[in-house]
């Protein structure tokens, strides 16, 4: 195949992660205050975006961090 058009493939799967990742996160803020499991579906935005963005993977993390320290909080008690 043509390296351009591989590049092109490459961007256009990309751009169609993000703009899905992106889609289910805003989803996710509005269900904050609007009816919905705005817990499950925020991290599900993000775990999506974190496959192709930095920043988002960082978050990630550090929510996954959190929630691993206060498991171990529970455990001690």
């Amino acid at each position: 195949m043509n390296p351009i058009l591989l590049e092109s493939l490459r961007q256009t799967k990309r751009f169609i992660i993000i703009v899905i990742g992106f889609t289910i996160l805003l989803i996710g803020i509005a269900m904050v205050v609007l009816p919905g499991p705005a817990v499950i579906v925020i991290p599900l935005g993000l775990s999506i975006l974190a496959t192709e963005l930095v920043w988002a993977r960082n978050i990630l993390n550090k929510i996954k961090n959190k929630f691993q320290k206060q498991e171990n909080k529970k455990e001690k008690i």
